[in-house]
């Protein structure tokens, strides 16, 4: 049985005990806005085919989604996040569609999902889903009746009769695509494809297919979604034809989808996958937050990882003050791992090779020129310590805090699959056959059965009896940030701790603050707070459920233990 440190389960202990009343205190600075319910939830994404298998064919499916919705639950998780399930060839893991208003046979059928989606609402879960509106499947009627000039569709991709000069340039998926504009063998003419050759792009610039994109959406609000993950949000608004590397876009159309949620059921929110630059943020939340309600704070997460391999978080802080400024409405959503590679592509060469060295040193670990394929345990060589600092750190991070599934467990990866493929291997629930996914004698995708990540060793059945599992601990994480809802709502800071390894945020909410801290070094560290809080204050630490004594003359000094981490809770002395 894999286990934490034995002073973990006092923490725990500790921790259970003290959640309860350690930050109740509510006022008007953090009580949640309803209108913003998004900004104090966890997200939990899951492959509904990866997940768990009800009628043993190989392949999860939403019955056995809806046997599992209880653990969800004990989790503490608010949205599930499901990835694409429509129809598709399967080319890109079900984000190549052929049918957007379908269920994907392998998974079930309507009155499957509906189902599914009254079990979640009875346990008061909400659901969003992946819409990839950017492309479609090569094999989706519409590409194939829009290879004819007179056909009503011909418009709804982008098409050129010569190939444009910048035909190599612009690939969502460098060094495994080699173009963006590719040769049509029936047609003869070429179509733009940010992505894999098979996926075409849809012409946003063709009314009728903002109009569509509408129709989608409203009619999977109509059944029951809460929103949407707006899949590469940037290049579906994006004009090909003036560049296919430096693209222009066209924010109207994000208006016209972001305006008809908001309009048709204001609350709904749209979740964006957009990894632009701090100066565009706005450009996608909108000035008055008018726009998407969330997005991934991609730029912060590269840093961030630099920041764990390295132990120097100087250009996370950074980054964290960079992406500080957005509309009130607006949310940011921090992840460690997600369905994809960690993307490094804006760190230096000389950073993201650092990165490689500590993370995924050999080749076959790294993806596009730009990141890396592991899940998180691997990558942190499964250390307990380091981990629990990293799920400490994501549910303290000023946001609404994402987690993929199975990342809760550790688990591992398989890097024999081909390249995103490798972190999204079945889920691991006990240590039967197929570790408890399917029944199956062969399942669609291989489950890790061997070494420190293999099924009979790691598996929720496992770590839910064990009070020092990774598990129990993001529960009790889970249950913590609930409580604090300082972290969504709040006004919060980056202070001076007086070293580059340590990253102490205050957040503050009328009569009371919450103290994060946390070092990244695997070496202990001295932390000074100068002139931040004053001395009439007691500090309530949500981990042992002490309360200490820890600031004089306007100064708290102490010293942090290697990759260890506080939460405080500061009140005025009686």
């Amino acid at each position: 049985m894999r286990t934490f440190p034995l002073f973990a389960d006092k923490i725990l202990l500790a921790l259970s005990f003290f959640i309860s009343f350690s930050c109740k205190q509510k006022n008007a600075a953090t009580e949640p806005n309803t209108d913003e319910w998004y900004k104090n939830q966890l997200i939990y994404n899951l492959d509904i085919d990866s997940f768990k298998d009800s009628d043993a064919d190989g392949t999860g499916d939403f019955k056995g989604l809806i046997s599992r919705l209880d653990y969800l639950k004990s989790l503490g998780v608010d949205i599930i996040w499901l990835s694409p399930f429509q129809p598709s060839p399967d080319k890109d893991d079900g984000y190549d569609v052929t049918d957007y208003y379908g269920i994907d046979k392998r998974l079930g059928n309507i009155q499957d999902y509906r189902a599914f989606i009254k079990e979640a609402k009875k346990r008061d879960l909400r659901v969003i889903m992946d819409l990839a509106l950017n492309h479609t499947s090569i094999e989706h009627p519409w590409f194939k009746e829009s290879r004819k000039d007179s056909s009503f569709y011909h418009n709804w991709y982008v098409w050129s009769d010569v190939r444009p000069k910048d035909w190599n340039k612009g690939m969502g998926f460098p060094k495994v695509e080699k173009e963006t504009w590719t040769r049509d063998s029936i047609s003869g003419r070429y179509y733009f494809h940010r992505f894999y050759t098979f996926q075409p792009d849809l012409n946003y610039e063709e009314p009728l297919v903002v109009k569509e994109s509408i129709k989608i959406i409203k009619y999977w609000l109509d059944l029951g979604m809460d929103g949407f993950r707006l899949d590469a949000v940037p290049f579906i608004i994006d004009l090909p034809k003036t560049g296919s590397e430096k693209t222009e876009n066209d924010f109207k159309v994000l208006n016209e989808i972001t305006a008809f949620v908001h309009r048709y059921k204001p609350e709904a929110i749209l979740l964006g996958e957009a990894n632009v630059e701090p100066e565009e943020n706005k450009k996608y939340f909108g000035e008055k937050g008018n726009r998407l309600n969330m997005m991934f704070n991609f730029y912060a997460n590269q840093y961030l990882f630099y920041g764990m391999a390295s132990s120097n978080i100087k250009a996370f802080k950074q980054a964290l003050k960079d992406t500080r400024e957005k509309p009130g409405k607006s949310q940011w959503a921090y992840f460690l791992r997600n369905h994809d590679e960690i993307d490094l592509g804006r760190l230096s060469k000389q950073d993201r090779n650092l990165v490689y060295s500590k993370f995924g040193p050999d080749t076959t670990m790294q993806l596009y020129d730009r990141g890396i394929r592991r899940r998180l345990a691997p990558m942190l060589g499964n250390n307990p310590q380091h981990l629990r600092l990293a799920y400490s750190l994501l549910f303290s991070l000023p946001g609404t805090p994402v987690l993929r599934y199975g990342e809760e467990l550790g688990m591992g990866d398989d890097l024999s699959l081909k390249e995103r493929l490798a972190v999204r291997t079945p889920m691991q629930w006990s240590d039967s056959v197929n570790a408890g996914f399917s029944a199956a004698p062969k399942t669609f995708r291989p489950v890790i059965a061997l070494g420190q990540y293999g099924y009979p060793q790691l598996n929720v059945k496992t770590q839910t009896a064990d009070t020092a599992s990774l598990l129990n601990f993001v529960k009790k994480l889970v249950a913590l940030r609930r409580k604090c809802p300082e972290i969504g709502n709040g006004e919060w800071e980056v202070l001076d701790t007086g070293t580059d390894h340590v990253l102490a945020i205050l957040y503050k909410g009328g009569g009371s603050a919450l103290l994060t801290i946390h070092n990244f070094s695997d070496k202990p560290e001295q932390v000074s707070l100068k002139d931040v809080i004053s001395t009439d204050k007691q500090y309530l630490d949500l981990f042992s459920g002490k309360t200490e004594a820890l600031a004089t003359d306007r100064k708290i000094d102490f010293k942090l233990a290697a990759h260890n981490f506080k939460w405080y809770k500061i009140k005025r002395l009686e």
